[in-house]
């Protein structure tokens, strides 16, 4: 199999490269389904993805050293000619920095390490280093880009007239990705040493420094975006997918090329961090900076797909293999990877550019294993290729992975990185022209040779002089892969748990049941988290609850746990009920609703954001919403008859989150008589300001019954209501749909005149509509995680939540003891509570940006 694969993979380049070559050179780009090349200022803009092109044939030279270790030696001499007599670098156009160092100049450095290789073994004798000429011709069109105080390059430059000046139409940037900075070194430092030039490295290193220095102390993270003047986080969410991505792969990939260990120590720092809170396998989810136990979105993307494959570089295979498989369990679900998709696997951003990320890290996987299931994940990415992206000029990217549709582009990277990795994947080491062993890939894959770790970069050394290297010096820049899991049971155990986590239809087994056992024990609408007996059905099952660190719980299905397989069947059925009744729960999507305290001394200037719920009065429909006096229900988790009633009785009751359904609270609390509830988060610290909003879904059964409207508040926000309360004893609250003004609330009435003496509450709580429809976001719908089959406890009779708006929904399992309900629920006054809510409230409107 792997030497059809391997001549189908250059069947495949070929295909690619010749209808580039026929129809598009010496243009930038191919366009495929016009058969065509794509040349900027000719073609309707695209926005930041232009910026790649520069008028100098950006396909030719990111296909350079492809062509080399293709073995398509012809060809690659022919290219490099002509990259050297038609390649111009002096155009007047305003490049990416980071695409033209990675594309251009790696290119350039890879297809000269590929001529200076040839011309040893007796070819392409002519060559004097015209393509490293042309390299540092290029690396000081760049330089200009690093004229900054931070020493952080700006994002665009232009080619001939830098970034001072009117001309230059660039240099008025403030901002800048952490990669498109921090994914330089490899280029630049191969440069200083190739050239005997130490500026450019120097230049690279000072920009890593400058973002090692800006990391966020506390949880060692670095955030998605920065201010090249100040140096201040413009984004503060953090990931390994786009925008940070390759930062941490060239803090690797630069101790392992230039030997440094400060490389190494600053990678090992951000890992522990990233490994820490925001690996959750198999996911990847960012996180905020300053708050890493907070994510900043429920969806993955693309990009991310690398992360494996440097974790093999790193040596830590277990986390690599399980996130990988999840990666490949997405990709056999919709025939590409979409550029982003839901924690429950869904289709985030349709499109495809066809990128070459997993390839990349099934290539690394299999070295590391030998595991020939990655050749047969290869095999299916090649088909998928086939089948889905090629058109007669070429391979076209998908406009939506859930059609088909195609997109006229072909992204040169697709020629530079896909078919390097997909022909080693395939081939054996006799059909490689040199040991792959002696080079590092860089972020475009472009090769350089590890005997750049000898070389000075402030002399020209002759690196290719014949002589014979010293193995042992290498030995320690990375693990030897063949020996690391030499079994290939250990990635196939590994990935057994997650094989159908996408794929939610698991398959029934056709066991055959025994007598009066035709029906599971325990339905899903009927489980209970904190129930002793229902947490043995389920170990009986075969199904286990896991606690996350991030407060979420999963199920966790393994058949060969279960005590028969009747018992494993019954597990499985359980699990498929727990996410059909999660899925019934997340139809509905609900905007934030607001409540407003209005009686003395607030009189409706302190606005509470609060989420809603899917059953009871809809107060989205009620022009009125619900107005009266709030008490606390006794028993304050309001999970049996309220020993209270008759105080509750036409008032709004306040309850605490835990312990029951939502469903059941509301059921209570009404047939005592009050008019609405108040449900407040046990998580002390938790706040709209800084988590994603909830609404409360039902228990799987008919909520018709409910008919009084029922809203949550987190920990802080209900603690200033709290604190009200008993400060003031009679506190009145109206629960709408969104803040009401003074006037309407008053009907007519003499407004008050300030809100305390002295003003002293925050005036954005006076103006700002926290609950407008029209600023929410939509729901996002990933509820259930699966591993093997997994579920989040928001279906898992603890109270269901979903969330109201984009950030995901976290719902701990509380199986603790009922809180005391003698009133003396915080030590902190309403004033200091505003206080820390106005200091946390331009984290929060920062936070609403980066999910924009």
């Amino acid at each position: 199999m792997p030497l059809r694969l391997r001549n189908q993979v250059l069947e495949m380049f070929d295909h690619a490269y010749q209808n580039y070559m026929d129809h598009a050179y010496p243009a930038d780009e191919l366009m495929p389904l016009t058969c065509r090349g794509r040349v900027r200022g000719l073609e309707p803009s695209r926005g930041d993805v232009d910026d790649a092109l520069g008028k100098f044939s950006l396909t030719l030279i990111d296909t350079l050293d492809t062509l080399a270790l293709l073995n398509k030696t012809a060809e690659f001499e022919e290219a490099v000619r002509r990259v050297v007599t038609d390649v111009r670098l002096d155009n007047d156009i305003v490049v990416s920095v980071f695409e033209t160092n990675i594309r251009v100049l790696g290119g350039l450095l890879g297809g000269h390490s590929m001529a200076v290789m040839l011309k040893e073994s007796g070819r392409m004798v002519w060559y004097q280093d015209e393509l490293l000429h042309m390299a540092k011709d290029l690396g000081l069109r760049l330089l200009p880009a690093f004229n900054t105080s931070s020493g952080l390059p700006y994002p665009r430059v232009n080619l001939r007239f830098g970034v001072r000046g009117p001309e230059t139409r660039t240099g008025t940037e403030t901002d800048t990705c952490t990669a498109c900075a921090g994914t330089i070194i490899l280029e630049f430092a191969a440069l200083s040493r190739f050239t005997g030039d130490p500026t450019f490295e120097a230049h690279a290193r000072r920009a890593l420094d400058f973002l090692w220095e800006k990391r966020q102390r506390n949880s060692n993270l670095v955030g998605t975006t920065i201010n090249i003047h100040s140096g201040e986080w413009v984004r503060r969410d953090s990931g390994v997918g786009a925008g940070i991505d390759s930062y941490y792969e060239y803090l690797m990939k630069a101790y392992i090329l230039l030997g440094d260990d400060q490389f190494l120590q600053r990678f090992n720092t951000h890992y522990a961090s990233i490994m820490k809170y925001i690996s959750q396998p198999p996911l990847l989810l960012d996180v905020h900076i300053h708050k890493p136990l907070l994510p900043a979105r429920t969806w993955m993307d693309s990009l991310l797909a690398f992360f494996p494959g440097l974790q093999v570089l790193k040596g830590d295979i277990r986390p690599a293999i399980e996130t990988h498989e999840m990666l490949y369990q997405v990709t056999k679900k919709h025939n590409f990877l979409p550029e982003a998709f839901t924690t429950d696997f869904r289709v985030h951003w349709a499109q495809h550019p066809l990128r070459p990320e997993f390839a990349e890290s099934t290539y690394f996987l299999y070295k590391a294993t030998r595991d020939p299931y990655y050749l047969e994940v290869g095999r299916t990415i090649l088909e998928n290729l086939n089948r889905f992206a090629r058109v007669p000029c070429g391979f076209a990217a998908m406009k939506d992975v859930r059609t088909g549709s195609h997109e006229d582009r072909m992204d040169s990277f697709f020629l530079a990185e896909m078919f390097k990795y997909l022909f080693l994947l395939f081939a054996e080491e006799e059909d490689l022209p040199f040991n792959v062993e002696e080079y590092i890939f860089t972020t475009e894959a472009h090769l350089l040779p590890l005997s750049l770790s000898t070389a000075s970069n402030s002399q020209a050394a002759k690196l290719f002089a014949g002589e014979e290297l010293d193995d042992s010096n290498f030995e320690w820049t990375c693990p030897n892969t063949r020996l690391l899991f030499p079994d290939p049971a250990f990635p196939r155990n590994l990935r057994e748990p997650i094989r159908s986590a996408v794929d939610k239809s698991c398959p029934r087994p056709t066991t055959h049941r025994e007598p009066g056992m035709g029906h599971p024990p325990l339905r899903a609408q009927d489980f209970m988290a904190n129930n002793p007996e229902h947490l043995e059905l389920l170990r009986r099952m075969g199904v286990s609850l896991i606690h996350l660190k991030d407060g979420r719980v999963q199920l966790v299905q393994h058949a060969t746990q279960a005590v028969s397989a009747v018992a494993a069947e019954d597990g499985m059925r359980f699990m498929q009920e727990m996410m059909e009744l999660s899925s019934q729960q997340q139809k509905e999507q609900l905007p934030p609703r607001a409540v407003q305290i209005v009686s003395h001394p607030f009189f409706g200037r302190v606005v509470l954001t609060a989420g809603p719920a899917q059953f009871g009065m809809d107060l989205y429909k009620s022009s009125s919403g619900v107005r009266g006096f709030v008490t606390v229900a006794e028993p304050y988790n309001g999970c049996s008859v309220l020993s209270n009633g008759e105080i509750v009785a036409g008032r709004i009751a306040l309850l605490q989150r835990g312990q029951c359904m939502f469903a059941e609270k509301a059921r209570h609390i009404q047939k005592a008589g009050a008019i609405g509830g108040i449900v407040i988060d046990d998580n002390e610290g938790s706040s709209s300001d800084t988590a994603p909003l909830f609404q409360m879904a039902g228990d799987g059964r008919n909520t018709d019954d409910v008919t009084l409207p029922l809203l949550f508040l987190f920990h802080k926000e209900g603690n200033i209501l709290l604190e009200a309360l008993k400060e003031y004893r009679e506190v009145e609250v109206l629960l709408s749909n969104k803040a009401r003004d003074r006037e309407s609330i008053f009907k007519g009435k003499a407004l008050p005149g300030t809100l305390l003496d002295g003003s002293k509450y925050p005036s954005f709580m006076e103006e700002k509509d926290h609950t407008s429809p029209a600023s929410s976001e939509p729901v996002d719908q990933s509820q259930v995680t699966t591993q093997e089959q997994t579920t989040d406890d928001s279906v898992m009779g603890q109270e269901s939540v979903q969330p109201a708006e984009g950030l995901g929904s976290y719902d701990p399992v509380d199986v603790g003891e009922e809180p005391a309900v003698d009133g003396d629920y915080s030590s902190q006054s309403v004033d200091s509570l505003m206080a820390d809510w106005q200091e946390d409230l331009e984290a929060f409107k920062q936070m609403e940006k980066d999910e924009l």
